[in-house]
């Protein structure tokens, strides 16, 4: 399979761990010009400031525009066009940083816009919603940059706050969101397939059950069996009762600072 870089948070970038980050894409663009192509490994929210190129997520792509906001879980595949131009504030970070607080390990999967099977990871905000929207996400970067102390409490509430809001904002219709036609059939889909294959490799004697390597990997069964269908041709529960040959890791590893 081909490799592509899969980047992981930087949970020390500040000194003590923080598991929320608000990163503007002006301090990822080179990043994102030399591997258009990239996998993450936490969620990630980015607000749309300007822009009028096409980006993808997971095959669906969409052309940029001021209020679209771009929605996505760990796993799912990146995809960008040369030379990108886009202004934009990217609001990232660990479910830890939510189930720490809220104790319903299904918790951001009642999101309809942080769901696997969701039609599109697009959302278009109107005037007073952007403007809402941005307004925390620049609080929350002035708590996370200008307190040496971070208060993870008010992070935590904007956060919180800042999905509620989502919420309401519209899902861009599956008939505006077009299917890239790129050879990304040829790229893993994330690193958790790897983690999958693994885990398989080292316990298929004993364990077949697709939630057992779903709670490893810290995702749900559903999308566990999304992504192996995806990579590998057969559901995670098929391949669990396959004894599977090794395999090495296919992602370099990388954050965003």
């Amino acid at each position: 399979m081909k490799k592509i870089p899969v980047y992981k948070f930087y949970k020390h970038k500040y000194g003590d761990e923080l598991l929320v980050d608000v990163i503007s894409y002006e301090k990822m663009m080179p990043d994102i010009r030399r591997t258009l192509v990239f996998s993450e490994t936490f969620y990630s929210i980015t607000l749309v400031l300007e822009g009028s190129d096409v980006i993808a997520v997971n095959g669906k792509s969409r052309r940029l525009e001021k209020g679209l906001i771009i929605c996505s879980i760990p796993g799912e595949v990146w995809s960008f066009e040369a030379e990108p131009q886009i202004e934009a504030l990217n609001l990232i970070f660990e479910k830890e940083f939510l189930l720490s607080f809220f104790s319903d390990p299904h918790f951001l999967e009642r999101f309809s816009y942080l769901q696997a099977d969701r039609s599109s990871p697009f959302l278009m905000a109107d005037e007073a919603a952007f403007e809402r929207i941005l307004t925390l996400y620049q609080e929350m970067r002035r708590e996370i940059t200008d307190y040496a102390q971070k208060d993870q409490h008010i992070l935590r509430a904007m956060l919180y706050e800042t999905m509620m809001l989502l919420q309401r904002v519209p899902m861009v219709d599956a008939e505006q969101v077009e299917t890239v036609q790129r050879s990304l059939t040829d790229i893993p889909v994330s690193r958790y397939v790897d983690d999958f294959v693994q885990h398989v490799s080292d316990h298929f004697r004993e364990e077949h059950g697709t939630e057992f390597y779903a709670d490893r990997l810290c995702i749900t069964p559903n999308y566990l069996n999304k992504i192996v269908r995806q990579s590998l041709g057969k559901s995670a529960k098929t391949y669990c009762t396959l004894i599977p040959p090794h395999t090495s890791s296919a992602c370099s590893r990388n954050t965003w600072r």
